[in-house]
C-alpha cells in the first residue's frame, strides 16, 4: 500500500471508528450473560434456557462471519459493516418483552449481524495500517471485546431491573446504530492494490498449511483464555471465600489490565517485525500460568490468586497477533474470508470451553482441571507456524 495512505492521520480516525463499532458489538454478543440472573427471576427460565437465549447472538455469529468476510472481499468493508450494524439494530431493537421463539431468532439475527464487524473490522483496519504498524493498530481494536464486555457490565443489568431484562438490550441496539452512522461517515474503504491487465486474481492462502496451523493455534490459547475469564469469579467465591463485589472487581480489572496487554502485545510485535514469535512466546506464558495455578490451588492459595491476574493479561494477549498474522498472510483478496475462518474457529471453541472444563472441574476439582487445560497451550507452541511466516510485508 502506498506510504501516503498508510501515513495519512486518517487512519487513526478509521481506527478509533473501527474500535468503537467492535465494543458496539461486542456489548450485544457477549453482555447477554449479565442478564441470565434476571431472566431466571421474571421469566421463571431454568438456566438451561436461560442459556438458549445466551447463545443465541452467538450461534448467529458463527454462522455468518465466513460469507460476510467474503462479501467484504469483494465488494469493500464499509458498506459490509453499516448493512451488518443497522442489521443487528433492528433485530435487537425489535425483540419482544418476554422470551419465545421469536425473541430467539431475533437474537440469532442480531448476532448475524454483528458478525459483519467481526469479518471485515480487522480487514478495514488493515487495510489503513502499514506493516510497521499493524500488530499495534490491530492490538487497539482487540480492545473492544473487553471494552464491550465492561460497557455492558456496569448497564445492562441495571437497565434490565429497571425496564426488564429485554428491553434493556434497546442500549446496545442503539449504540449499533450510532456505530453504523460512524462507519457511514468517517471510514472510507481503505485503497485497494489495482491488478495489472489479464493478471490472474490471487490464489487461496490455504493451498499451504501455515495459515490453518494459525487458526489451530490461536483457537488452542481460547482453552486458557476462557479458562480464566469463565471460572475466575467462581473460584474466587467458591474456593477463596471473597465476597460477590470484591470479585466482580477483581475481573472487572483484569479486564482493563488485559486490554492494555494487548496493546502491548502489538507493539512487540511491529518491534521484532514478527506476529509469530511473540505468538509462541505468550503460549508458554499461557501453559505456565495454568499450571502454576494448580499447583498454587493445591498448595497456596494466594499464588492461585496471582495467577488469575497474571492470567487475565497474559491468555488474551496473542488475540491481535493472531488476526493480524491471519490478514499478513491471506494477502488483501483473501483477508475477509481468513478472519471469518480465524473467527469463527476462536468462537466455536470459547462456546465449549465452559461447558467441557465446567464438567471437568466438577469432577475433579480446579487444580486437575487446570492442569488438563494446559495442554491446549502446550500444544500451541508446536503448533504456531513461526518458520512459515513470511516476515513483514512491504508497504
Amino acid at each position: 500500500m502506498p506510504t501516503d495512505v498508510t501515513r495519512s492521520r486518517r487512519r487513526w480516525l478509521v481506527l478509533a471508528v473501527g474500535t468503537v463499532a467492535q465494543t458496539a458489538a461486542c456489548s450485544f454478543v457477549y453482555g447477554m450473560p449479565f442478564l441470565v440472573p434476571l431472566l431466571r427471576d421474571s421469566a421463571g427460565l431454568t438456566l438451561a434456557q436461560a442459556g438458549a437465549y445466551v447463545a443465541a447472538p452467538t450461534a448467529g455469529l458463527l454462522c455468518t462471519l465466513v460469507l460476510w468476510g467474503a462479501i467484504a472481499d469483494r465488494y469493500g468493508e464499509r458498506g459490509v459493516m453499516g448493512t451488518g450494524l443497522v442489521l443487528c439494530a433492528v433485530a435487537v431493537g425489535a425483540a419482544p418483552a418476554g422470551p419465545g421463539p421469536v425473541l430467539l431468532v431475533l437474537l440469532g439475527l442480531g448476532g448475524a449481524g454483528a458478525a459483519s464487524v467481526f469479518a471485515a473490522g480487522g480487514r478495514l483496519v488493515m487495510g489503513w495500517f502499514g506493516a510497521h504498524e499493524r500488530g499495534t493498530a490491530m492490538g487497539i481494536r482487540q480492545t473492544s471485546q473487553p471494552l464491550g464486555v465492561a460497557l455492558a457490565g456496569l448497564t445492562l443489568p441495571t437497565l434490565a431491573v429497571a425496564v426488564g431484562p429485554f428491553r434493556a438490550l434497546l442500549l446496545p441496539a442503539v449504540l449499533c446504530l450510532v456505530a453504523a452512522a460512524l462507519v457511514a461517515g468517517l471510514a472510507p474503504n481503505p485503497p485497494r492494490p489495482q491488478l495489472a491487465p489479464g493478471a490472474a486474481a490471487a490464489r487461496s492462502p490455504y493451498r499451504t498449511p501455515v495459515l490453518w496451523r494459525v487458526h489451530g493455534a490461536s483457537a488452542l490459547l481460547v482453552v486458557p483464555q476462557f479458562a480464566v475469564a469463565a471460572f475466575a469469579t467462581e473460584y474466587l467465591v467458591r474456593e477463596q471465600g471473597w465476597g460477590a463485589a470484591a470479585a466482580g472487581a477483581f475481573v472487572a480489572a483484569s479486564q482493563v489490565a488485559g486490554a492494555l496487554g494487548r496493546i502491548a502485545t502489538g507493539i512487540w510485535s511491529d518491534r521484532v517485525g514478527s506476529r509469530l514469535r511473540p505468538m509462541r512466546w505468550i503460549a508458554v506464558g499461557a501453559t505456565a500460568v495454568l499450571l502454576l495455578f494448580a499447583l498454587g490451588d493445591a498448595v497456596a492459595g494466594w499464588l492461585a490468586v496471582l495467577m488469575l491476574a497474571v492470567g487475565a493479561v497474559v491468555t488474551v494477549a496473542p488475540n491481535g497477533l493472531a488476526f493480524t498474522s491471519t490478514a499478513e498472510l491471506a494477502g488483501p483478496s483473501w483477508s475477509g474470508r481468513a478472519l471469518g475462518v480465524q473467527n469463527t474457529g476462536q468462537n466455536a471453541v470459547a462456546s465449549m470451553v465452559p461447558v467441557a472444563l465446567g464438567a471437568l472441574i466438577g469432577a475433579t476439582g480446579y487444580g486437575i482441571g487446570f492442569a488438563l487445560a494446559a495442554l491446549a497451550p502446550l500444544a500451541a507452541i508446536g503448533v504456531t507456524p513461526v518458520s512459515g511466516e513470511r516476515g513483514t510485508p512491504p508497504d
